[in-house]
C-alpha cells in the first residue's frame, strides 16, 4: 500500500514509518524541515495550512495522521492554541484533501488518554464517554475531525495511543535523566493508573487493521495490562538499576507545572477491548515484558 503520513519524522512516527517500509509499504512523510532517511519519500508542507501537499493525499491508500504539538510544556494561551490547532487544523485538512479526491483511503487518525479526563478507578473502554477539561475537550473535537471522513464514505480509525514506550525520546527520555540522578519516583500520591504501549505493538497494531475492516472508529492502542504510577516507577527503576522512592508531591507538581500537571496526575485505566475482540496479540502485554526489551535486562 502507499502510505501518507503526517507527524512521520516524530519519535512514534520514527518507530512506524519503519516498521511500514519494511512490512513493504511505500512511505510519503509529510514534514516542515526535511530530514531526509533512506527508504521514505518526503513531501514539504505545513499540516495546518492548506497548500499544494493537500493533492497527494488521495494518491494513496493508507493516510496515519500523528501530527500535534506536545503537550509537555508550561501551558501558556499561546501554548494551548498551537496544541489544538496542530492538531485540529491538520486533521481537517486532511479530511478536506480526500473528500477532492476520487478515491477514499483508510484513514488514521490519532488520539490521547486526555479524552477521558482524571476517572479514577474505572475501566475505560472505547465505549467510555469523555471528560471536561482542555486536554479532553481538544480529544473530542480532534476525533470529530478525523470523523467527519466518514460522511465521505471511508473507513475511520481513530487511534487512542497509550503512553509510547522506547528508546530515544516519549516519556522515557522524560524519566530516564531523573532516575539515572537517583531522584526518580512517582508523582503524586501514585495511585493514577498509566496506559501504555511499547513501541513494537504500536506498530504491529496498525500493520494489524488493513486486514481487519471490523476496526473502526475509536480503537485503543494499549497494553491489556495498564499499571499505577507507582508501579511504573518501581519498574523503571529496576530495569535502570536506580531507586524510585522520591516522590513529587502533588502540589509542587502543580506549582511547577500549572495546568499540565493535570496530564501528569490524571488517571486513565484504559484497556484495549477492540483490538483484543478482533484477535490481535501482544507481544509485551506487561510493563516488566516490555522494559525488558527495551532496555537489554532479565
Amino acid at each position: 500500500m502507499k502510505v501518507f503520513v503526517t507527524g512521520g519524522t516524530g519519535f512514534v512516527g520514527g518507530f512506524l514509518c519503519q516498521a511500514l517500509a519494511q512490512a513493504g509499504h511505500e512511505v510519503t512523510i509529510l514534514t516542515r524541515r526535511p530530514a531526509p532517511v533512506e527508504g521514505f519519500a518526503y513531501l514539504t508542507g505545513d499540516p495546518t495550512r492548506e497548500g499544494p501537499w493537500m493533492e497527494e493525499v488521495t494518491r494513496h491508500d493508507w493516510v496515519i495522521n500523528l501530527a500535534g504539538a506536545s503537550i509537555f510544556a508550561h501551558w501558556t494561551e499561546e501554548k494551548k492554541k498551537v496544541i489544538r490547532e496542530s492538531r485540529i487544523l491538520t486533521t481537517r485538512n486532511l479530511v478536506k484533501a480526500m473528500a477532492a479526491g476520487d478515491r477514499l483511503p483508510l484513514f488514521c487518525s490519532t488520539s490521547a488518554p486526555g479524552y477521558f479526563g482524571d476517572r479514577g478507578e474505572e475501566i475505560l473502554t472505547e465505549e467510555s464517554p469523555p471528560a471536561d477539561g482542555f486536554l479532553a475537550e481538544v480529544a473530542q473535537e480532534w476525533e470529530l475531525e478525523a470523523l467527519k471522513a466518514r460522511e465521505l464514505g471511508a473507513r475511520v480509525v481513530i487511534t487512542r495511543f497509550g503512553l509510547v514506550l522506547g528508546r530515544g525520546g516519549g516519556l522515557l527520555g522524560t524519566l530516564e535523566p531523573a532516575f539515572k540522578a537517583f531522584v526518580g519516583g512517582p508523582a503524586g500520591d501514585g495511585r493514577q493508573w498509566m496506559p501504555w504501549i511499547h513501541h513494537e505493538d504500536l506498530c504491529r497494531a496498525f500493520l494489524f487493521l488493513p486486514a481487519h475492516p471490523e476496526l473502526s472508529g475509536p480503537v485503543h492502542f494499549c497494553a491489556p495490562n495498564p499499571v499505577r504510577n507507582w508501579d511504573f516507577a518501581k519498574a523503571l527503576g529496576r530495569a535502570l538499576g536506580r531507586p524510585s522512592f522520591l516522590t513529587a508531591p502533588a502540589f509542587m507538581l502543580r506549582l511547577v507545572l500549572g495546568e499540565l500537571s493535570q496530564a501528569v496526575l490524571s488517571s486513565q485505566r484504559m484497556v484495549p477491548d477492540k483490538l483484543l475482540q478482533a484477535g490481535f496479540e501482544f507481544r509485551y502485554p506487561t510493563l516488566e515484558q516490555a522494559l525488558a526489551e527495551i532496555y537489554g535486562t532479565p
